[in-house]
């Protein structure tokens, strides 16, 4: 470290290489993956060059991968093409487990007057709520036919 003043720009130049050489043979997906597998790689790789100048690294951590703006930008676009297609998944499970359940219950009905009946009733209380008036006019006809719509047939 005497002969050598500038030793700590040297260090860093040793460890940028070691980096760029590792990091250099991995694809970026597989870099991000075994980013704790970096330490023992770059440790090894400076050694013998780090001795030379008259240091021992005992210890070495990579923190973060700190992206370019671009690189940034895609892998952002990337994250959120990756949660819209999994919400879409979910989505198009849910349509198709709702319309399982629409199918069973016509197939119920077709298969039950009953059931088909108190489906009806259930409708018309449903459309009931949201009426506060009901104004018949008429010659006494309309009430027939309201009984007919509501009244099962025998």
């Amino acid at each position: 470290m005497l002969q050598n003043k500038d030793f700590s720009y040297q260090l860093y130049m040793v460890f940028q290489l070691a980096l760029r050489e590792y990091v250099g043979t991995l694809p970026f997906d597989e870099l991000l993956e075994k980013k704790e597998s970096i330490t023992p790689f770059i440790l090894e790789a400076v050694k013998a060059s780090t001795e030379a100048l008259g240091v021992e690294v005992s210890g070495f951590g990579i923190r973060d991968i700190i992206l370019p703006g671009d690189v940034k930008e895609i892998m952002n676009q990337v994250l959120i093409a990756e949660k819209k297609a999994q919400a879409n998944i979910i989505m198009r499970r849910e349509e198709t487990a709702s319309t399982r359940s629409l199918l069973n219950t016509a197939r119920l009905m077709e298969e039950n007057a009953m059931l088909w009946k108190l489906k009806e009733m259930e409708y018309v209380e449903k459309i009931a709520d949201k009426i506060s008036n009901i104004s018949v006019n008429g010659n006494g006809v309309l009430i027939d036919q309201l009984k007919q719509i509501l009244v099962s047939q025998k």
